[in-house]
């Protein structure tokens, strides 16, 4: 299925000219099924469809927390540290799978062949997105 179908919302065609806003609104249209790490990050780092991107990039990056779409490793796990805190605090199971995912993989994470501001990015990420359930929510 699509995130159109599920969520069962169609958005209308986008007015701007914008690549991020068209592969957006054609990545709705598109099967879950066909997928691809590059396109859970596009949509999980605009907080588009969490509820049923999210289990699926979690199983993604348990299998490999350094999951890469275009950009660089990793950058499939910094799109889900940062997208909307509102998601993560109503999906608690999540933000635990999450947080122990992220914890289970330090020492891949530590040693991942990049550079020392991405390693820095996802351990400040991650301490802001670990604080979601901690802050009396």
């Amino acid at each position: 299925m699509t995130l159109e179908a599920l969520e069962k919302n169609t958005w209308p065609s986008p007015e701007g000219e914008s690549h991020l806003e068209t592969t957006c609104f054609a990545l709705r249209k598109k099967p879950l099924k066909l997928f691809g790490v590059e396109d859970f990050r596009i949509m999980i780092g605009q907080s588009i469809g969490l509820t049923y991107l999210v289990p699926l990039a979690l199983n993604i990056l348990e299998e490999n927390i350094l999951a890469e779409g275009d950009f660089y490793e990793g950058d499939l796990l910094n799109a889900l540290l940062t997208s909307d805190t509102d998601f993560w605090e109503t999906h608690k199971n999540y933000w635990e799978r999450g947080c122990s995912i992220y914890t289970q993989n330090l020492d891949k994470l530590r040693q991942a062949d990049t550079i020392k501001t991405i390693r820095n990015e996802w351990k400040s990420n991650f301490a802001i997105f670990e604080k979601i359930h901690a802050i009396g929510k």
